[in-house]
């Protein structure tokens, strides 16, 4: 019998290059390791940073909201504490009352007032609400003078007269305009719709018998035009 030639080894074509089978498959092999390799390194790198990215927006979701809340919660309770205060029933144009809150709740009170019972009662009508958690009243009480009584009266008179620019201050139930009077010293305090408004009230005390001096703290309002 003839004999048989070996069967020849198959051939694959790579370019114009010639590769045996079995070296084609190691090849294969080595490629196709290197890719997955690869794209496991790509995908580690992904999400590393896609963690990273999440993370930063947590912290921005989770702390602006928080401080917007708080922000929120200080505006709530400072527009509360000065209802309270300005519908006090003693609560006059020659008392001025402040209020500094937190965002904890708590309220540091301070101002002047004639009548002892309006600190007191300012204070109690705030410890009052759900949202305080504590009152600090620093209030002062002006001291009693029959003097400054009746310089209450002639500055009351004199900024408020019925043919003054400042009369429509005066027609409202507290007007704007404070008139703090201790021995004779005058503060005017609250806000104005212009400044000439301040400069008018300022003149209109200095007028007045009996006044040693005037301090005019008075506040222009602020509007769109002056913004």
């Amino acid at each position: 019998m003839p004999r048989q030639k070996p069967e020849a080894p198959v051939v694959l074509w790579k370019g114009s290059e010639k590769m045996r089978w079995n070296k084609w498959l190691r090849l294969w092999g080595v490629v196709a390791t290197s890719c997955v390799v690869a794209a496991g390194s790509a995908m580690f790198a992904a999400a590393q940073s896609n963690g990273k990215q999440q993370d930063k927006s947590k912290e921005s979701t989770t702390l602006r909201p928080a401080a917007a809340r708080d922000q929120r919660r200080v505006v709530a309770l400072a527009e509360e504490v000065r209802h309270q205060l300005v519908t006090l029933p003693y609560y006059s144009v020659f008392d001025w009352l402040e209020a500094n809150v937190t965002s904890n709740g708590e309220v540091t009170l301070t101002g002047d007032v004639v009548k002892p019972t309006t600190k007191s009662d300012a204070e109690a009508r705030l410890k009052d609400l759900e949202s305080v958690s504590r009152v600090t009243n620093n209030i002062e009480v002006l001291p009693l003078s029959p003097s400054d009584d009746q310089l209450r009266i002639a500055l009351y008179r004199a900024i408020f007269k019925f043919d003054s620019p400042l009369f429509r201050y005066g027609t409202a139930a507290v007007p704007s305009i404070h008139i703090i009077v201790a021995n004779g010293h005058v503060r005017l305090k609250g806000v104005v719709a212009s400044a000439e408004d301040g400069q008018l009230a300022n003149l209109a005390a200095n007028g007045v018998s009996g006044v040693f001096e005037v301090k005019n703290e008075l506040q222009v309002e602020k509007t769109a035009s002056n913004r």
